[in-house]
């Protein structure tokens, strides 16, 4: 069963934004040398300019594809990283490279771990971020593996890091809380706005659909291509 949350003022944001937030050395856990936001001061302190600058879609596919699909994920969530290694390569194949849908991904938040993965994510721009994506996918239960902040927290630095990032750029990143509040604000905008409450969840042309096969997925979709 998928993972299910709130959107404003939600317990699953309590460890991001009513505590400790995020480390400046490695090796440390978030709550030394931090920043820290409440869940009210993300939604004032990040205006929509802001949002739009920092944290825009991450769009694979053609701009001008008859059919739109977004993607509400989380980094953290299992049923998340079975859809990407059972589902996603032959969508990408059939659908995203074919030119028939645009793909949009979006992340949730469910955990400050979901939060920093995203982070880590977005940290080298739009070229790189579907193959980072991918990384925190396949290995999830490797990086969750510690169960504790500090362990996490490294292990997301040395994905980074094989990802190509630099240390310097990634601990910039790392510590980057205008992009976090952004990030969040973003967030519970467009989870509010598509009613999402499980991950994954998907908008395929405006209508919301819940975690699935290929089966279903193709189905679906070549009778949208077929109207």
């Amino acid at each position: 069963m998928s993972k299910t949350y709130l959107i404003a003022g939600a317990a699953a944001l309590a460890a991001v934004a009513g505590g400790t937030f995020w480390m400046t050395q490695p090796g440390t856990a978030p709550g030394a040398n931090v920043t820290t936001f409440s869940t009210a001061a993300v939604a004032q302190e990040a205006t929509e300019s802001s949002k739009a600058a920092l944290v825009p879609d991450m769009v694979l596919g053609q701009a001008e594809a008859p059919v739109e699909v977004i993607e509400y994920a989380s980094f953290t969530c299992p049923h998340c990283a079975s859809f990407h290694e059972t589902v996603f390569d032959q969508l990408k194949a059939n659908y995203i490279d074919t030119g028939k849908i645009r793909f949009v991904y979006r992340e949730v938040y469910f955990d400050k771990f979901g939060l920093w993965a995203a982070m880590v994510a977005r940290c080298d721009g739009a070229e790189k971020y579907f193959g980072i994506a991918d990384m925190l996918f396949d290995e999830q239960k490797d990086w969750l593996a510690p169960g504790e902040a500090a362990g996490i927290a490294e292990n997301l630095r040395k994905v980074g890091l094989k990802a190509g990032i630099g240390a310097e750029a990634l601990e910039a990143c790392l510590n980057d809380n205008e992009m976090a509040q952004a990030m969040v604000a973003t967030y519970q905008g467009n989870a509010t706005k598509d009613e999402i409450n499980s991950t994954p969840s998907f908008i395929i042309d405006g209508q919301k659909y819940s975690n699935m096969s290929y089966e279903d997925f193709a189905k679906i979709l070549d009778e949208k291509l077929a109207n």
